[in-house]
């Protein structure tokens, strides 16, 4: 068995997919901190007339201290939701596939979602679907694991009876592998691909929302995925 591990991006490049395909079981760790500063679980990038358009979901964080992502609670306050629906409207309203995901998105951008986990995972699930991407999902939380670093991915392996952990190669430096060998568990890495499809808007920008691809591609999303 091949299991890998993310974090919960905020509508996830088509790399994160990429990995859950490769991958018999795809954790999604929830139950880590909360990074600080800059982080993809609030922010992704799409494409518009201006070139990349950066979209953040505002989170609350002052005098919380250190959060575990899946206590992190969304913010409502302003009309960011809006504004978000309102961007993806005008960014891709001329892409061939943006209508059969209109419904979705005007749903999702209407709900107040209280944490970010939840909206995250919504988003996840839905573009996996599109994607055609059938690898079984399971949370950390579910797991209830409380070590951290190499330990944390050793024993989610063990718990979960895998021989294999997958891992992106620019992320291996960072783990021991002599862990994972006492441990029995066999180190895979592969390099995320960086699909090139039809876009809106010029010279091609790669890495984006894995949205992007969708809207553009529709059902071809998948094979452009894995041909990537």
């Amino acid at each position: 068995m091949i299991i890998s591990a993310n974090q919960p991006y905020f509508f996830p490049y088509s790399g994160f997919f990429y990995k859950a395909h490769l991958s018999d079981v795809f954790v999604i760790l929830d139950d880590v901190q909360f990074p600080r500063g800059t982080t993809w679980t609030t922010r992704n990038r799409f494409k518009n007339d201006q070139g990349t358009l950066w979209m953040t979901l505002p989170v609350k964080k002052k005098g919380l201290g250190l959060q575990k992502i899946n206590a992190v609670r969304i913010c409502h306050e302003g009309r960011w939701a809006k504004k978000h629906l309102e961007s993806l409207r005008n960014a891709y309203a001329n892409a061939p596939y943006f209508k059969d995901h209109l419904n979705f998105l005007e749903k999702l951008f209407s709900t107040k979602f209280e944490k970010l986990i939840d909206l995250n995972l919504k988003i996840i699930h839905y573009l996996m679907k599109h994607l055609q991407i059938d690898t079984k999902v399971i949370l950390l939380s579910e797991l209830g694991i409380k070590e951290k670093g190499d330990k944390l991915l050793i024993e989610i392996c063990q718990k979960m009876g895998a021989s294999h952990f997958m891992t992106q190669s620019a992320a291996r430096k960072y783990l021991d592998t002599g862990r994972f060998e006492e441990a029995g568990i066999q180190l895979s890495d592969f390099k995320p691909p960086s699909p090139v499809y039809p876009q809106l808007w010029g010279s091609f920008i790669p890495n984006l929302s894995a949205l992007d691809l969708i809207f553009n591609c529709g059902s071809k999303s998948h094979d452009i995925l894995i041909a990537g």
